[in-house]
């Protein structure tokens, strides 16, 4: 039985990786994918934790090289996420989440069409950018940048299946992991994983 990949999305500031680390805690069922990115570290963030940071030449060497299960250009810096850390996994059985943005999801849900996918909303625009200066990582320029993308981000959400707004952290945490259990309960998922019980269920009697 292959496993089930699920996405995340979201604009930047809606708390996305926030929510995907306390769903991970406690879903130990499902395996994150770290993406690669062409920008630097911000302060905290750890290579190969929370990011695969390579540079750009060498994201472009690995684009042309057919590394990439799905990459996109992202606020004028290059992620995406390698094939190696997505099929390998699926195939043996394991579920895997994606953290990435609309247009690496759109790329993925081409590819693997049972995909599930989640978008991530802020409860307003307002909060949005106070949760970005919150972070206290970026500049004035950068900040006033992810804002006027933002709205566009947003515009993409119709093309996922579930959405969820991050007003409460711990209810949107329960709805995501709401989410995960219950496409695990889907029909064709429970025949291939309980295929025998359910024969035997309807076996006639003798």
């Amino acid at each position: 039985m292959r496993g089930t990949l699920f996405i995340v999305s979201a604009p930047s500031g809606a708390g996305k990786s926030s929510l995907v680390n306390a769903v991970l805690a406690r879903d130990p069922e499902i395996r994150l994918s770290v993406s690669f990115t062409s920008r630097a570290p911000r302060p905290g963030e750890r290579h190969a934790e929370h990011y695969h940071f390579v540079d750009e030449p060498e994201f472009e060497r690995m684009v042309a090289a057919g590394d990439f299960f799905e990459h996109a250009r992202v606020h004028g810096d290059w992620k995406g996420t390698a094939r190696q850390s997505v099929e390998p996994q699926l195939a043996a059985g394991k579920d895997v989440l994606l953290e990435i943005d609309w247009q690496g999801a759109r790329q993925v849900r081409e590819k693997v069409p049972g995909a599930i996918s989640v978008f991530i909303l802020p409860p307003s625009r307002a909060a949005l950018e106070q949760r970005m200066r919150n972070r206290g990582q970026d500049s004035e320029q950068v900040i006033a940048r992810r804002l006027a993308a933002a709205r566009e981000e947003m515009s993409h959400y119709a093309e996922f299946d579930f959405v969820v707004v991050n007003e409460e952290f711990p209810v949107a945490v329960d709805e995501l992991c709401s989410i995960f259990t219950a496409s695990r309960l889907r029909r064709q998922a429970q025949v291939a994983r309980h295929g025998p019980l359910i024969a035997s269920l309807l076996a006639a009697d003798r």
